[in-house]
Formats: structure tokens, C-alpha cells, sequence
């Protein structure tokens, strides 16, 4: 049976970048282990140490996730495709916020700027009044977060809250477009705050210069009716979905990642949480980030909208939202897919018996990975750019391996790297000679820690350094003449 795989960005290293594979199988499970066994470094990402599938990732038959059928054994037919659907760093009659009098009357300058919804009988007076009198929280200014203010307050909403903790920088511009060129090494939320009242300043913000956390998250989340997650970090999400399941909020959800993008409305009142569909996050380093891996400038736009129109549509009620759906988007050939989500009955916060009660009882760092490795692992050592400098300017010997991708390197090389990408470490360790100090460089100093653990766990036994902070810090403090990016 001939069967297309659909591979997303994220995976694609593993499989020399091919987002499409015609592969042969007559169940789900042989499609899958013929796809590992025709690209041995993509059986890493997609199972674990056990053999099982990453919990990070989904597979779907057409709409359904095959969890709902009969999993790896489910029959294929010729011309089936096949999505996996990872993580990437979420109908009702009525509205899905609860009204309690704030309502008040349109002015008459109020009916002249909103005319355009208020054609609109789906909207009408009714519908413009429930949005001035709706509170909603952006979490994350950056992307996302560009196109969900300014559509949001556009359209009227009455109340908007901003969180986030960055300052604006020069390489935010290509996409963050509620930002400019004068707001660089402003706080986000005081740049949107302004760009938000150019806007329209009838409506009020409120701004959040803080990292959210265990600690701040219910008390800020329970003063508004809607939350938008538009960060770009799993501890954020998880953090997001729990508390608006123990508040019974709905998170409208967006992801993106290079020329991909999610979008889904998680609203356990009423159907399945972001837990439902990811009960964990991938390991750290595996699936970069948007500042690593690039977005194009234009994806953010679009999934940031449908963002805020999943925000409107829960304010006025008497539409469908994207509860238990997910609509994914492949920009560069312009696909958008629709898969079914299922509430997972044995959800640890949603499900009949949930065993998360309190956001203190659950730790989100060890969750998510972050937490710092226990003394009997062995532990990853980094270097500093200017000890790297100084050593090898002594002429000590040393192996620089350069993990990026070529599109990276195009950007600026590492002088005298050995070039080997991520996905190729594992089989190409014999070309390291394991009594010569190694180090691993790529943008951030993420990547190269995830390849160091590759390559013990193959076996490899020669000393591996971490160049902390990247290639970017390489630019910084040894060779202002190399471009950051």
C-alpha cells in the first residue's frame, strides 16, 4: 500500500528535509517503521528510549488520531496520509463568557468606528456591547501576540492585558509588527501599549512586565474572561492550560515554527485541554525555537489573526470555535488541515480523575526538563567564547563541529568547523577523535547540548564541550566582524 507521510518542519532535519515520503505499509505502525528504517536519525525524535511514540507527538489518519481507531495497527489504504502532528515551542451556541452586567451603551462615536460589525447580524449591537465589555489577556508580545492586539482592540474589545517580559530588539522587527524601529530596547508590553492606543484609544490595557509563573498565574488570569497564548516556550503552555482548566477559562492557542503553524481553541468546559493532546513535552532541545530555526515574516500574521478570531467569535457566542479541533498551516504551499481533538479521559487536569488540584503541587520546570541535571548524571560542560579564543590561540588542539543547518551557515560560518548537522552525529561519531577536547557551536548553545547527549547515549566517550550562548556570542565578544542573527 502506497501511503504519504506528511512530515512538519520540525521533524524534517531527520529526514533530509523532505517534507512529503511515498512509503509502503499496510498499517499505520508499518508506514512508520519503514519511514525510521529509511531514515535511521528520525527514529530518535519520533520514539523513545522504550520504543514507543514521543508523547509530543501525534499521528493522524486523515482527521483522526489513530489513537481513536486502532493506534500502530490500524489498516491504510492506498492514497491514505499520514500527519504527525508534534508539539510546537487550541462549539458552542453560546458565548463562552460569562456576562455580568458590565455591558454598557455604544456612544455615538462607538457606532461610527465599529459600523462595520455592527452590519453584521451575527455582531450587531448586541454582539459589539459584549466585546466593550469583555477583558482579555495576551500572554506573549511577540509574533502572535503582534496580530492578537491589534485586531482585538480594532475591534472593540474593552479591556486588554499584556504580559510579557522581553524588550524590543532589532531582530524582532521582521515579525512583530506592533513594534518599531524606535521602541528597540523598550519593554514589549509598553510598545504594544502604545501601538495598541494609536489603534484605538477607547480601549484600556493593562500591562504585565513580568515572566509569568506558578506563582502569578491564577491571581492574573482570573480578572480577565479569555486568554490568549501566544507565547513561545512549553513551560508557558502547560502553565497557561492548567491554570485556565482550574479557572474554567477558555486558551485560545496558537504555535508556530518556520512555515508552520497551529491554532486551537482548549476549553475543558466544553471539550479537550492542551494536555489532552500533549501529555509532555519533547525533550529539551529537540524541536528548536522560533529564534533558532526562523519564521517567516508573514505566519505570524496569519495565525495570530485567527487567533483573534477565535477571541471575538468566544465573546459574542453563537458561532463554532475551534474547540476540540486543530487547524494546522503550511505556509510555504499553503495548505491549512483541520484534525478532530479528543478529550483524553485520563488527563491529569481535565480528565475523571485529575491529579493536578494546584498549580504548587506541580513542578513545571522538572516538567518541562529545565531543571538542572541531578549530580550523578554527567553534566554539560559549557565554554566560554573567550576561552575557546584564548585556547585555541595557544594553538591547543581542538574540534569545533558545527551542528547548524546549511541554510544557517550561509548566514555566517565558524572559522575552521567540521561540519556535521544534528541529525548526523549519532552515525558520524567515528569522524571525532575521542582524545581531542570537542566543541559544539550552534546559534544559541541549545542545539549543542542536545547533540552532546546524542552522542554520549551512541556510546561516544571523548571529552564535549557546550560553546555557551552560541555562534551570537562568538559575534558579541571574540569577532565583532562575524553578523549576529
Amino acid at each position: 500500500m502506497a501511503v504519504t507521510v506528511l512530515i512538519p518542519t520540525t521533524l524534517r532535519s531527520f529526514t533530509g528535509r523532505r517534507s512529503e515520503l511515498e512509503l509502503d505499509g499496510n498499517t499505520v505502525g508499518e508506514v512508520i517503521q519503514n519511514l525510521v528504517d529509511e531514515y535511521p536519525d528520525a527514529k530518535k525524535a519520533i520514539f523513545d528510549e522504550a520504543g514507543k511514540l514521543r508523547t509530543f507527538i501525534n499521528v493522524f489518519l486523515g482527521d483522526t488520531n489513530v489513537k481513536k481507531l486502532n493506534g500502530f495497527d490500524t489498516e491504510v489504504k492506498d492514497g491514505d496520509i499520514i500527519m504527525l502532528i508534534p508539539a510546537i515551542a487550541g462549539g458552542s451556541e453560546e458565548s463562552s463568557v460569562q456576562e455580568d452586567g458590565r455591558t454598557e451603551k455604544l456612544t455615538n462615536d462607538e457606532i461610527m468606528r465599529y459600523s462595520r460589525h455592527l452590519l453584521l447580524q451575527e455582531v450587531g449591537v448586541k454582539g459589539q456591547k459584549k466585546l466593550k465589555a469583555a477583558k482579555v489577556l495576551i500572554v506573549g508580545l511577540g509574533g502572535l501576540g503582534t496580530p492578537l492586539a491589534q485586531y482585538l482592540a480594532a475591534a472593540g474589545v474593552g479591556t486588554i492585558g499584556l504580559v510579557d517580559f522581553d524588550e524590543v530588539e532589532s531582530s524582532n522587527l521582521q515579525c512583530q509588527v506592533i513594534h518599531r524601529t524606535r521602541d528597540v530596547g523598550r519593554p514589549k508590553v509598553a510598545s504594544a501599549r502604545d501601538a495598541i492606543h494609536a489603534i484605538n484609544p477607547l480601549v484600556k490595557v493593562e500591562t504585565y512586565n513580568l515572566l509569568l509563573n506558578a506563582e502569578n498565574a491564577l491571581e492574573l488570569i482570573e480578572e480577565y474572561d479569555v486568554v490568549a497564548d501566544a507565547t513561545d516556550n512549553y513551560k508557558a503552555r502547560y502553565l497557561i492550560n492548567d491554570v485556565c482548566v482550574l479557572l474554567g477559562k477558555p486558551d485560545v492557542f496558537g504555535a508556530m515554527y518556520q512555515f508552520e503553524g497551529q491554532t486551537s481553541v482548549y476549553y475543558a468546559k466544553e471539550g479537550p485541554c492542551y494536555r489532552c493532546l500533549y501529555p509532555a513535552p519533547p525533550p529539551v532541545g529537540l524541536l528548536p525555537s522560533c529564534a533558532e530555526g526562523g519564521v517567516l515574516g508573514a505566519l505570524p500574521g496569519i495565525i495570530g489573526s485567527i487567533q483573534a478570531n477565535e477571541v471575538i467569535k468566544l465573546i459574542i457566542g453563537g458561532s463554532q470555535p475551534l474547540i476540540g479541533r486543530l487547524i494546522t498551516l503550511d505556509a510555504w504551499k499553503m495548505k491549512f488541515r483541520e484534525v478532530k481533538i479528543d478529550k483524553d479521559p485520563d488527563c491529569p487536569i481535565c480528565g475523571k480523575h485529575a491529579t493536578i488540584k494546584e498549580l504548587e503541587e506541580f513542578d513545571y520546570e522538572e516538567f518541562c526538563g529545565l531543571k538542572k541535571q541531578e549530580e550523578e548524571e554527567e553534566p554539560i560542560i559549557p565554554i566560554e567564547a573567550k576561552e575557546l579564543k584564548r585556547r585555541l590561540d595557544a594553538g591547543e588542539k581542538i574540534t569545533i563541529v558545527d551542528i547548524r543547518e546549511p541554510h544557517e551557515r550561509a548566514i555566517v560560518k565558524f572559522p575552521d568547523a567540521k561540519v556535521i548537522p544534528i541529525g548526523q552525529l549519532a552515525r558520524r561519531q567515528n569522524e571525532l577523535n575521542p582524545d581531542v577536547d570537542t566543541v559544539f557551536i550552534c546559534k544559541e548553545g541549545k542545539r549543542s547540548i542536545l547533540a552532546i547527549n546524542t552522542l554520549r547515549e551512541a556510546g561516544y566517550t571523548g571529552p564535549m564541550y557546550n560553546l555557551k550562548d552560541g555562534i551570537n556570542t562568538w559575534a558579541r565578544n571574540v569577532d565583532q566582524t562575524m553578523p549576529q542573527y
